[in-house]
Formats: structure tokens, C-alpha cells, sequence
């Protein structure tokens, strides 16, 4: 098996483990990762997940050997977005096009490339060890982006530092993601999954509905102006308040949470 799951209380942590490919996606191994977030989504046990690349590898992408095979015209035409997005097919590095409800943080040891770099833009959270690194390094063969990297890294870090770094595929070490937006931690080398399923199990502990509801907010902005934008963000919060916030405010009243203690 490629890929494996792993489960402590409300953290699921999913696990990349294809070291001869340095955990590169072929599609056997990208069925097997949107089958195992379908089912971290489906769990109601399951709170935040980690991905993480086992061996030294986040994920080095897309399978260039299985890419080779490929013959015809439109050889990737199983793939094509459909115009239901609930039958949407994965992306060629699996779960790239799937909107969960709940979080995801890459724990991102060792390089994170090409596709690879796509699917750790994909999560919510980024933590990355030191001597890890993002990179288009698929620059040098011809192959665009295609599992969201030209969506997803501008948000992030602007346009102009995407196009350069997309452009030129060169290779963007941990402090500089740290610097630019494009990650959230850098962590020693070797701790990547202990830290993120640590934040992981932080996150857990509050309220969840209040998690997720922010959550929601912040992917639903995308677009809106100022206005709209606020607009949705009182209708999403609405119900969560009366279920969460105004117990929570009761709690505050008798002593609990103050001081930045949680």
C-alpha cells in the first residue's frame, strides 16, 4: 500500500510512503489518497488531518514514468472537469480538486515539487522542516500546472512572486516559504509530522463547529467584494453562535478561557 492511515482521537494522519518514487503520484497512489481523505471527511470522528510524505519526500510529484506512457491525443481525458461539480474526477495527484469541510495541514519533509508542491498548496496549513522545499521543477520538462499550483500559490504570495517562481521553476527553501506566505512553520529536520499533528490537536481542542465556520469564511471571500464578503460571513456565523458562541460567552462569565489560557 502506498498510502496509510493512521488515527490518534481526532487527528488522522495520512501517510504518503512510495520512497522508490520519492512518494511520486501515480494513479494508483492518487485513487488511494482521495479514498482516504473521502473517508477522513465521512469520519465524525475525525477532526484535522496531517498529510505527510514518509522517507525523506513529501512528494515529488507527478509520475514521469507513468506520464511517458501515456498515447493519443488527450490522453488525460478521464480527468476532464465535468459541468456537475459533484462528479468532479481527482486531479492527476489525487484530492487537488476535492473542497473538504474540515482542516488539512501538509507536514512537509524534504521536497515538495512540481505536483507535489500542488498538493501541499492544496492543504490549509503548511509546516515545513528546515531543509524542505517547494519548487516548479517541472519547468524543465514541459509540464504545466494542473493540479491548482497556478491558483492556489498567487493567493497565497501575490502574483508577481508566483509568476517568478513558477516561471523560473527554481527551488524555494523553507525560510523563503516562510517569508513569502507560502508556509505557516519551519520546524527542525525530522519533526515535521510530530509539529503538525501537534497543531493538529491544538486546533481539535477548541469549539469545531466554530473552527470549521471560520474556516468556511475565509475559502467563501474568495472573489466578493468587502461588502458581500461580510455578508456571507454573518450568515455563516449566525447558527454557530447560538450554538457554540453564547455558551462559550457563559463559560467566560464564570471564570473559564481568560487570560489567553485555553
Amino acid at each position: 500500500m502506498t498510502i496509510r492511515v493512521e488515527k490518534q482521537a481526532a487527528v488522522t494522519t495520512i501517510i504518503n510512503h512510495r520512497p522508490e518514487a520519492r512518494n511520486a503520484m501515480d494513479p494508483d497512489s492518487a485513487d488511494a489518497l482521495v479514498e482516504a481523505f473521502t473517508e477522513f471527511e465521512r469520519d465524525p470522528d475525525a477532526k484535522v488531518a496531517v498529510l505527510y510524505g514518509e522517507g525523506g519526500a513529501f512528494c515529488a510529484g507527478w509520475d514521469l514514468k507513468y506520464g511517458h506512457t501515456l498515447k493519443g491525443k488527450h490522453p488525460l481525458a478521464h480527468l476532464d472537469f465535468t459541468e456537475s461539480p459533484d462528479n468532479t474526477p481527482r486531479g492527476p495527484l489525487g484530492p487537488t480538486r476535492m473542497a473538504l469541510s474540515k482542516p488539512v495541514i501538509a507536514a512537509v519533509a524534504g521536497p515538495a515539487v512540481a505536483g507535489g508542491m500542488e498538493l501541499a498548496l492544496w492543504c490549509d496549513i503548511r509546516v515545513m522542516e528546515e531543509d524542505a522545499y517547494f519548487g516548479v521543477y517541472c519547468r524543465r520538462w514541459g509540464i504545466p500546472l494542473l493540479d491548482g499550483g497556478t491558483v492556489r500559490l498567487p493567493r497565497l504570495v501575490g502574483q508577481g512572486r508566483a509568476m517568478e517562481i513558477i516561471l523560473t521553476g527554481r527551488q524555494v527553501l523553507a525560510e523563503e516559504c516562510l517569508r513569502i506566505g507560502a508556509c505557516e512553520r519551519v520546524v527542525a529536520k525530522g519533526t515535521s509530522r510530530i509539529e503538525a499533528e501537534s497543531l493538529a490537536r491544538e486546533i481539535t481542542q477548541f469549539p469545531f463547529q466554530c473552527v470549521l465556520a471560520d474556516r468556511r469564511s475565509i475559502y467563501a471571500q474568495h472573489g466578493k467584494s468587502v461588502h458581500d464578503a461580510m455578508q456571507a460571513e454573518w450568515g455563516n456565523g449566525l447558527d454557530v453562535l447560538e450554538q457554540e458562541g453564547i455558551p462559550g460567552a457563559g463559560q467566560f462569565v464564570d471564570g473559564h478561557g481568560r487570560h489567553g489560557e485555553f
